[in-house]
Formats: structure tokens, sequence, C-alpha cells
């Protein structure tokens, strides 16, 4: 286990050096005055074998709803809400916080009020809003009402780019009764949140997960629609609204015969989405999109799919490149998530199932892929020790001892990665100024270009159905030959920032500029 940050002299300043720290951290940012030296990234992709193991029981962690990695605290180290708030003490013991006047339902990390103290949103129910007092406690903030009382994901994004974080809650349905809508709320800046747009027809919505997959500024909405709906693709009209362009970028689904469903609406028959995920799969630089389709094994029902963002001069249309990914189907595929969990450089998908036993009494599992090249992924689940998990719908990413690779929480359990055959790593904390951007950098991209790739990670604030990866971007590199790197950070509202001599294995936090 390391510190959570390397404390390092100061160094010649190329842009600026941010130097704080807080109580149990000495960290400091090093930004050096460096010519661009040429890299090499190596051509062989890491497969470390038996990575993770299974540590709930050395660290008392036993919180089975879905995961939302956060640091609450500001002790450099990352704290989990799964319907109990868990306290990471130095990464090797989970405390349930029970005083810290929280708990029940799942909920998404964001510092809604720009204070520098993640808050916390709970999407099922009503809906409620925890303020963080800085003290390690909470204060339950009025909200409005929800639109549904079963929401099934939630997301933290600054619609009108404000600073301020504003919410979009998924609408699902009440069984052959009724079905809700999507709902945005955007943030007045004085602890309140106003109702600013419904979506125009009600879908039953599973998974919400959110990225300015154009690069016009705006951050824009993807929502996974189950009962063989088509998805949604919410274009952020930048105006406290949403226009649905799905259909024409390609990403709703694989249409086929219409049918109805309760409340009279009409849909093509796609797939049974229940969870998606924004991540560059192939390294150029654009965000693509993986849909993570339960199927059940008759025609005109979607499987998983992954999609290629076709960029400015595709006009953002999708290509499907699901054929060469090599994903096994199953019946019951639910959450996915993305994650570089040996340092590669590649994105792996780890990806949950909710039946134990599906059609024709066939089992289904959970699965962890390893990403290689050309859109291809590996099946590493029981090289990896994940195998064999039970059903579940919790699916998230972070570095819970600070050893620089990623370790996850999934099916109520925590699994600390110790591979040793791993490649390089980059870690870089992102804050905006709350001014311009918003104190989590929720929605900044950071992009660094290698040779002729480009390594791309957003900031997330939700994923999957209903959970979140930790907030803290995570770069691995594979067997790079140098060991400073520059990043292109782009900021929501397109505020672009270069940095650069950022030492590798080490991690970084970055200040808006």
């Amino acid at each position: 286990m390391q510190s959570p940050a390397k404390s390092v002299p100061k160094s010649i300043v190329f842009e600026f050096i941010d130097t704080r720290s807080n109580s149990n951290q000495s960290a400091k940012m090093r930004v050096i005055n460096l010519s661009l030296p040429i890299f090499l990234v190596a051509a062989v992709t890491l497969t470390a074998r038996g990575q993770f193991r299974d540590v709930s029981t050395d660290t008392g962690f036993s919180g089975g709803g879905k995961a939302a990695f956060g640091d609450y605290n500001n002790d450099g180290f990352v704290d989990v809400y799964t319907g109990k708030l868990w306290r990471n003490e130095k990464g090797e013991k989970y405390i349930h916080a029970e005083m810290a006047g929280v708990g029940g339902g799942e909920g998404i990390w964001g510092d809604y009020n720009n204070d520098g103290h993640l808050d916390l949103f709970t999407f099922t129910g009503a809906g409620s809003l925890y303020k963080n007092t800085g003290k390690g406690s909470f204060e339950k903030i009025t909200f409005p009402k929800l639109a549904t009382v079963n929401s099934r994901g939630a997301v933290w994004i600054d619609i009108n780019n404000d600073s301020l974080l504003d919410l979009f809650v998924g609408g699902y349905e009440i069984w052959q009764k009724a079905v809700h809508p999507d709902v945005a709320y955007i943030n007045r800046g004085d602890d309140t949140f106003e109702e600013v747009w419904r979506s125009p027809e009600n879908f039953s919505a599973r998974g919400v997960t959110a990225s300015d997959f154009d690069g016009d500024g705006y951050v824009d909405v993807y929502v996974s629609n189950y009962r063989l709906q088509p998805n949604f693709l919410w274009k952020n009209n930048q105006n406290n609204g949403f226009e649905e362009v799905g259909e024409a970028l390609g990403v709703h689904g694989i249409p086929d015969n219409v049918i109805g469903y309760t409340g009279g609406i009409r849909y093509p028959v796609c797939g049974h989405t229940i969870g998606s995920c924004f991540g560059d799969i192939n390294n150029d630089g654009l965000i693509d999109l993986f849909v993570g389709n339960f199927s059940h094994p008759r025609a005109g029902q979607d499987h998983p799919q992954f999609l290629q963002n076709g960029g400015k001069e595709k006009g953002f249309v999708f290509e499907d490149q699901s054929q060469t990914a090599g994903l096994a189907w199953q019946e019951s595929y639910a959450s996915p998530t993305f994650g570089d969990f040996n340092n590669d450089g590649f994105l792996d998908l780890y990806f949950t199932t909710v039946y134990a036993v599906g059609s024709g009494s066939i089992r289904n599992y959970p699965v962890l892929y390893q990403g290689k090249t050309g859109w291809a992924f590996e099946d590493v689940t029981a090289a990896q020790k994940v195998n064999e998990l039970p059903p579940t719908y919790q699916a998230a990413w972070g570095d819970i001892d600070n050893d620089g690779d990623l370790d996850l929480c999934t099916a109520g359990k925590m699994f600390r990665n110790e591979g040793q055959a791993t490649g390089k790593w980059l870690k870089i904390k992102l804050e905006g100024d709350g001014e311009k951007v918003n104190h989590s950098a929720i929605g900044a991209i950071v992009r660094i270009q290698l040779g002729d790739q480009t390594f791309t990670r957003q900031v997330e604030g939700g994923t999957g159905e209903g959970n979140q990866n930790d907030l803290t971007l995570h770069f691995g590199f594979g067997d790079i030959q140098d060991d400073s790197i520059a990043a292109e950070i782009t900021w929501p509202g397109n505020h672009h920032q270069r940095v650069q001599g950022l030492q590798l294995n080490e991690l970084h936090r970055i200040d808006l500029q």
C-alpha cells in the first residue's frame, strides 16, 4: 500500500504548481518545463494472472447495493456508498459510518455547492439530497419530489455550464401500470433544485450515463431503456433541455417489429438494456459507447453492443464493432463498467448478470474481459479470480489502497487488485474553480497522446445502472519508455488546458487555470 500521493520537491513551473494538501496527505502537484520526448508504447498486452483477491472479510466490507466511489472526507482514500456509507481507513479497513446521517437508497457523489466536499444524491424513492458538512456528517437538504418512485439510475452533470452541478434522473416503471419520465433538475445555487425538463414520452429507463461525446462543450446523456425499448441519446440543447439523437447516430438499438406498451407508447423492438457505459475503447481520443443488453434467447432482441464514435468527419454516427469484440453471450447481462485493471493502456470491461440460472438451466455469471487492440476482448474472469460470482447490479472501479491499480467493488464484495505484472500508471485528480467549472470536475475529459494512441478518460457522475467509478482518473501505459508525459484537459464548457512533465506512477492534483 502506498500513501495517497508522493511528496516531491518543487519543480520548475511550466503552467502552474499546486501545493495544497490536507491533513492526511503530503501531496504536491509537479509540473516541469520539459520539451516533449518521443514515447514508445509497448506492443505487447500485459496479461497478469490472478490479480484480484476478495478482501471483504479483511477490510470489514459487506455492502451489497449498487456502488458509488467517492472520497467524502478528503483524506485521500476513496470511500464507497452502497446504501450504507463505508469510510476507507488508509486502505486497510472499511468502517460503516452509521452516524454520518446518510443511509438507504442508491446514490451518486458530486460537490453540488462547490465547497470542496462531496455531497450525495439518492435517486430511489422520492429522492434525497445530502449536503456534506465537511465534519464527517451530512445534512439533508429539501429536494423536489421525484416524478418517479422507483428510479434505477441518475447522473450528475452541469447542464448549462454555470459551474453548478445539476441532476438527470431516469424514470422507470410500475409493471403494467405506469411508466415514468426522465427528469432534469437545475441547481439554483442556494441549496435548491428546480425541475426544468421532462422527457416528452415515458419509457422504462434503467441505466443513465453521460459524456460530451461530440465535443461541443456540453455534456449529453445516454439512457438505457428496458422492455425491448430503443435507448435514448439526449443531446444537450444548451438551453436546459435535451434533443433525442440516438436513432440518427445509431445508438438506439437494432429496430425490429413495432409493439405497444403501458401508457400507449409504441416502439420498434430493440433490447432489454439495463446499463451502458462511455469510454474510449480504441484509444483514438473519441468517446465510444458500450450498450449492455439483457437478451432472452429468441429472435429480435439486441445483444450487447460495442459502438465506435465516428467523430466529426462522420457526423458522430456510431459504428457497431461487436462482431470483433469477442464477448460471449449470456442471457442476463446487466450493469457494465470500464477500467484498465492491468495498466496496459486498454480499457477492460466488467459486466454483471442478474439471473443465477437463465433459460435452458444455463448458469449466468458476471464476467471480466480484458481489452486488446482492434476492438478485441479476452475473457479473463477465471484467471483474475472473479469467477462464479452471484447475480448483482453492483459494478464500480476505484483504487482503494492507492497503489496505482484499480480495485473492484461488486456482488457485495471488495476485490483488491494485487497484480505484480502491470504497466506504468498515472492518476489525475481534477478540481474545478467553482466559477467556470464545478469543483468535482464532473464532465471533464483528459487525453494523453503517445505515439499513434490517445489515452482518454473522463470524470463521471454515474455509470452503468446506478453505479459510479472513482472521480480520480486512472491511466495505464504498459511498458512505456519514459517517466513523464503531457496531458490535454478539456473542462466542461470547452476550457482547454495543457500540462507537461507529469511523472508516471504518481497521483497529480490539477486545478483549472
